[in-house]
C-alpha cells in the first residue's frame, strides 16, 4: 500500500468500522495491530483490508490482526488515544481455545519489546565480528562495557515480561515489576549458588531449589498471570483505606515465595522439556528439523502464531548458550527476502518494483510481513518458491551443525554473524550456504516460471494508450468531468498501491452510486479489453485518461460490464460508454471504487483535483495545466 502519513485518520477509520464497544483489548507487534473483539462485524475484515496503509487483515487465535507494516507503532499510538482499554476492562474477552489464548498471550507479552532484544542481539553480533578482526579487543574494558550492555535486556528479561504481561492481564504494573525484581535480585542469585554448591536452604522449613530467574520467560509470565487473581482477591477483602499499602505488600509476600518454591522449578522443567524435545529431533534427524522450520516457518508467521516458540528458544540459550532453531529460522526468513527480490527483478510494473524493493529492504532487517502480504502471498507462486528454497537451504545447512550463539530478536541477514563461534566452526559456514540457497533459489524459480503478475493487464493498457496516441496538443487548461455519479475521493485513498501511489499517473477516484460510465470529455476510445473492466479514452486536446471500474475486477471476466462503445469510436462528453452491475461486483467481493487516471501526466505541468465529495457527470473533477 501507499505510505500512510495520517495515522490518526487510519486509526479512526479502523475504530469507526469495528466500533469502540466491541474492543476488549489492543496490542501490537512489529507489523500488526492486534485487537481482541467481543464481536467481529460482518464486513469489518473486507472494509479494513481496503483502507490505505493496511496490507492485510488476518483473523486468528482470537485476534483481529491488522497487518500494517513498519508504521504500526504510529497507528497503534493513535489508536490507543482513541480507545481507553482500561475503561473496557470489565468486558469479557472471547476465550477461544487454550492454544489460541496461550499464543495470543505470547504475542501481547513479547511484541512490545522485541526490538530491544533485536538491538541487543545485533550488538552481540557486532562484538563477535570485532573480536574476530581484533582478538585483543575481547580483553579490553571497552569490550566489557559493550558486552554487559548487550546482555542486560536478557539478564533482566523478567522485568520486561512483568511490564507487558501486567497490561495484558490487567494487573498493577508496579506490583508485577516489584515481584520480577525480586526474582532477578543478586541476593537470590547468591542463595541459588549456595544451594548449587551443596548447602541446604529452606523457607519456613520448605527446601529451596537452585533455580535462577535471570533470562527466564515462563516463571515471571506465570507469576503475573496468577497475580491477576491474587490482586483482585486481596482488593475485594481489604478496606479501601489500607488498599494502597497492603495490596502490594501482600502480593509481594505471597507471589515471590510461591514462585521460587513452586512456579519457578515447575515452569523451568516444562521449558526445558520442550526445548529438549526439539533438540532431540535436531540430534536424531537434523535434515528433517531443517526442512520443517525452513519450509514452514513463514506459514506460521502468516497466522501470527510465531511468538509461541520464544520461550523454547530462550530456554535453549539459557541452558546451552546456543540454539539451532534460530539458525533454521533465519534461512526461512531469508528465503522470503529472496522471493521478493525475484519479483523485483521480474516485474514489469514500476509500482510493483517499488513495492518489492521496499519489502526487500524491510526483509533484510528480519521483518517479512510486508514481503509476504504485500508481494509473495499476493501472487502465491513467490511464497511457494520461498518455502521450497527455505527448506532446501535449511536441509543443506543442517549438515554443518548450524547454531546461533547470541539471541536474535528478528533473525535475518543482519544476524547471521550470531552463528559464529570457535566451538562449532562449521556453524557459520552452514548458515551462509543455507542463506545463499534461500536467496538464489526463489530468484531463479521466479525467472524461469514467472509469478503471475495480476496487474500486468493494467500495465499493458497504459502502454497501449502511450503507443497508439499522438503527442498531445499544447493547452492552457483543460477540465475532465466525472464519468460517474457518486463521491469523488483522493487517489491516495484508493486501497490499491498501483493507483494510490500515482505510478500509473495522477488523477482522482469515484465511489459510484449509479450504474453508468459517461465520457468525461469529447474524444476517442483508444483502449478496450476483453475483460471490459476499463476504458482508455483520449480527449480532442490529447489528454489520455484510463477509467478503471472497480479494483481487481479484471478477475470477473467482463460479466458485470456492458460496453456500449467500440475501439476508435468518437464520443461526446456525457455519452454513456458502459453500464455496470455494482451489486454484482460487490457481491463477488470486489471494491467498486473507480480510479480516473491521466496516464500521460508527465506531459503536463500539473494535474489537480477540481472537486471532491458528491459529483455527477456534469461536474469537473480534474484540471489539467
Amino acid at each position: 500500500m501507499s505510505k500512510v502519513r495520517d495515522y490518526s485518520k487510519l486509526a479512526q477509520d479502523i475504530l469507526d468500522i469495528i466500533g469502540a464497544d466491541k474492543i476488549a483489548n489492543v496490542t501490537r507487534c512489529a507489523t500488526r495491530l492486534r485487537l481482541v473483539l467481543t464481536e467481529v462485524p460482518a464486513d469489518a475484515k473486507e472494509r479494513i483490508s481496503q483502507l490505505p496503509g493496511v496490507i492485510s487483515v488476518v483473523i486468528n487465535n482470537g485476534q483481529f490482526q491488522i497487518v500494517i507494516g513498519t508504521h504500526v507503532g504510529e497507528v497503534y499510538d493513535a489508536f490507543a488515544k482513541l480507545v481507553n482499554v482500561d475503561a473496557n476492562s470489565e468486558i469479557e474477552e472471547p476465550k477461544g481455545s487454550i492454544i489460541n489464548r496461550i499464543i495470543a498471550t505470547m504475542s501481547a507479552v513479547f511484541a512490545p519489546f522485541i526490538y530491544i532484544l533485536a538491538a541487543a542481539g545485533i550488538l552481540q553480533g557486532a562484538l563477535i565480528l570485532i573480536n574476530l578482526a581484533f582478538p585483543a579487543f575481547s580483553t579490553t574494558d571497552t569490550y566489557r562495557v559493550f558486552s554487559f550492555i548487550s546482555w542486560a535486556p536478557f539478564t533482566f528479561l523478567p522485568i520486561f515480561i512483568a511490564i507487558t504481561a501486567s497490561k495484558h492481564f490487567k494487573v498493577n504494573m508496579y506490583i508485577a515489576v516489584a515481584c520480577a525484581m525480586a526474582l532477578v535480585s543478586p541476593d537470590w542469585a547468591a542463595m541459588a549458588a549456595e544451594i548449587a554448591g551443596g548447602q541446604s536452604l529452606a523457607f519456613f522449613g520448605i527446601p529451596l531449589s537452585e533455580t535462577t530467574y535471570t533470562s527466564s520467560v515462563l516463571p515471571p509470565l506465570i507469576l503475573v498471570w496468577l497475580l491477576s487473581y491474587v490482586e483482585k482477591g486481596i482488593e475485594k477483602i481489604l478496606p479501601s483505606v489500607v488498599k494502597p499499602l497492603f495490596t502490594p505488600l501482600l502480593c509481594l509476600v505471597i507471589m515471590v515465595p510461591v514462585t521460587i518454591l513452586v512456579l519457578g522449578p515447575a515452569s523451568s522443567i516444562t521449558a526445558t522439556a520442550i526445548a529438549n524435545g526439539y533438540n532431540f529431533l535436531v540430534s536424531v534427524a537434523p535434515p528433517l528439523a531443517g526442512a520443517i522450520i525452513g519450509g514452514f516457518w513463514q506459514v506460521v508467521v502468516i497466522f501470527g502464531v510465531h511468538w509461541g516458540v520464544t520461550p523454547m528458544v530462550l530456554a535453549n540459550f539459557e541452558m546451552y548458550g546456543r540454539d539451532s532453531f534460530q539458525a533454521f529460522q533465519t534461512i526461512a526468513v531469508v528465503a522470503q527476502v529472496g522471493a521478493v527480490l525475484g519479483v523485483f527483478l521480474k516485474a514489469k510494473s514500476k509500482e510493483l518494483k517499488n513495492v518489492s524493493l521496499s519489502a526487500f529492504i524491510t526483509g533484510i532487517f528480519g521483518i517479512t510481513e510486508p514481503a509476504i502480504y504485500g508481494v509473495t502471498l499476493r501472487f502465491k507462486k513467490p511464497f511457494i518458491y520461498g518455502c521450497i528454497s527455505g527448506a532446501i537451504g535449511a536441509i543443506v545447512a543442517s549438515f554443518f551443525q548450524p547454531y546461533y550463539f547470541a539471541y536474535a530478536g528478528l533473525p535475518g541477514l543482519l544476524t547471521i554473524v550470531n552463528g559464529i563461534d570457535s566451538s562449532v566452526p562449521t556453524s557459520f559456514i552452514g548458515i551462509v550456504i543455507g542463506c545463499v540457497i534461500a536467496i538464489v533459489g526463489p530468484v531463479v524459480l521466479t525467472q524461469i516460471f514467472g509469478f503471475g503478475e495480476t496487474i500486468e493487464e493494467d500495465v499493458k493498457m497504459s502502454q497501449e494508450i502511450d503507443k497508439d496516441v499522438s503527442v498531445p496538443k499544447t493547452l492552457v487548461s483543460h477540465f475532465i468531468s466525472s464519468p460517474m455519479e457518486g463521491e469523488a475521493i483522493h487517489l491516495t485513498e484508493v486501497p490499491d498501491e498501483v493507483f494510490a501511489s500515482g505510478a500509473m499517473g495522477s488523477g482522482i477516484a469515484i465511489q459510484p452510486t449509479d450504474n453508468k460510465v459517461h465520457a468525461p470529455f469529447d474524444g476517442v476510445i483508444t483502449s478496450l479489453f476483453a475483460s471490459k473492466h476499463a476504458i482508455g479514452i483520449t480527449s480532442d486536446e490529447g489528454v489520455e485518461v484510463l477509467i478503471h471500474v472497480g479494483l481487481d475486477t479484471v478477475n470477473l471476466e467482463g460479466k458485470p460490464f456492458t460496453c456500449l462503445v467500440v475501439q476508435d469510436q468518437k464520443v461526446k462528453k456525457g455519452d454513456v460508454l458502459m453500464e455496470i452491475d455494482l451489486a454484482a461486483i460487490e457481491k463477488a467481493g470486489y471494491s467498486t471504487i473507480t480510479p480516473i487516471i491521466v496516464t500521460n501526466t508527465l506531459t503536463y505541468d500539473s494535474v489537480e483535483e477540481e472537486k471532491l465529495g458528491a459529483v455527477c457527470p456534469d461536474d469537473a473533477v480534474l484540471k489539467i495545466n
